[in-house]
C-alpha cells in the first residue's frame, strides 16, 4: 500500500508522457494526488505533437483508480496554459513537476542554432514560465506549493556532447536557487531533480553501455518527486537532488577559501605561483 502523502493536492507533471515524468504521474497519483499529465507527445528534438501520448497516461492513472486529466500544449509557449487547465479542473494548484527535457547528442562546435534555439526554449523559457504562473497561482490561494524542476549532473560536472544540456541545465540550477530565495516568504519551495536514469532519451549514451537495463530506470527517480511534493519536505527549499539508481545524493555549488593579494591587484605571474591556494578546497 502505497502512502497516501499527497491525498487531495493537485499536482501538475510537465512532459509526463514518457520516462522520468510518466514515472512521476504514476507515483504522483499512487500517492493520492489530483494529477493533470501535460506532453506535447514530441520526438527527440522537440518536433511534431501527439495528443495520445498525454492521454494514454492519464487514462492509465484513471483505470487505477486515479482522477488525472491529459494537456498537450508545448511548454515552451503555453506554462500558462497548463496552470491554467489545472485550475480550471481543480480549483487549485499544490505542485508543479516540469520533467520535460530534450537530447541533442551534439558537441558545441556542431550544435545548430535551431537545435539551440530549441532547448533554451523548452529547458530555459519553458521552466522560468511555468515557475512564474504556479507560483502565482500558489500565492492566489495562499496555501503555498512546491515546484520541482529537473536539471542535469552536466550543469555542474559538464559531459562531452552536451554542451547545450549542459548550459540549460545550469540556467535551471539557478533559477531554483533564486526562485527559492523569492518565494520562501510565499511558503513556496523551489527544488530540482538532476536524475541519471535510462530513458528513451539517454539509452544511448555510454554511460548506460553493460549496465542491466533495469538497474537505473525512471522509478528511481519518481520517490524524489512524492517526497518533494509532500509535507514531508516542507522545510526542503532551493535543493538539487541527484539520483543514480538507488544512490541519493545532493549537488551543491563549491566555493573555495581562496587566497588574498596584498593590498593591490596581481600580476599574472602571481596569480600563477598562487593558483593552487586559490583553487585549494
Amino acid at each position: 500500500m502505497v502512502s497516501q502523502v499527497l491525498d487531495g493536492k493537485v499536482a501538475v507533471i510537465v512532459g509526463g508522457g514518457r520516462g522520468v515524468g510518466r514515472a512521476h504521474a504514476r507515483a504522483l497519483a499512487a500517492a493520492g494526488a489530483k494529477v493533470l499529465v501535460n506532453d506535447l507527445g514530441c520526438d527527440l528534438r522537440g518536433e511534431g505533437h501527439d495528443p495520445a501520448v498525454a492521454e494514454a497516461v492519464a487514462a492509465e492513472l484513471r483505470e487505477a483508480g486515479g482522477n488525472a486529466i491529459a494537456d498537450d500544449t508545448d511548454v515552451a509557449t503555453g506554462a500558462a496554459q497548463i496552470v491554467s487547465r489545472a485550475l480550471e479542473a481543480w480549483g487549485r494548484v499544490d505542485a508543479v513537476v516540469g520533467a520535460s527535457g530534450l537530447a541533442l547528442d551534439r558537441t558545441v562546435m556542431n550544435m545548430d542554432e535551431a537545435g539551440l534555439d530549441r532547448m533554451i526554449d523548452v529547458h530555459v523559457k519553458g521552466s522560468f514560465a511555468l515557475v512564474r504562473h504556479a507560483a502565482r497561482a500558489m500565492i492566489d490561494a495562499g496555501d503555498g506549493g512546491s515546484i520541482v524542476l529537473h536539471t542535469g549532473p552536466a550543469a555542474f560536472f559538464g559531459a562531452a556532447r552536451q554542451s547545450a544540456l549542459g548550459a540549460t541545465s545550469a540556467a535551471i540550477a539557478g533559477l531554483v536557487r533564486s526562485a527559492a530565495i523569492e518565494l520562501r516568504k510565499h511558503a513556496i519551495r523551489v527544488n530540482a531533480i538532476a536524475p541519471t536514469a535510462r530513458t528513451r532519451t539517454t539509452e544511448k549514451l555510454p554511460l548506460f553501455t553493460g549496465i542491466a537495463p533495469d538497474s537505473m530506470g525512471p522509478e528511481f527517480v519518481a520517490p524524489v518527486a512524492v517526497f518533494l511534493t509532500s509535507d514531508h519536505a516542507r522545510e526542503v527549499s532551493g535543493e538539487v537532488l541527484g539520483v543514480a539508481g538507488t544512490r541519493y545524493y545532493a549537488l551543491h555549488g563549491r566555493e573555495t577559501p581562496g587566497w588574498f593579494a596584498e593590498g593591490a591587484p596581481p600580476t599574472p605571474e602571481a596569480l600563477a605561483q598562487a593558483w593552487s591556494e586559490v583553487t585549494r578546497g
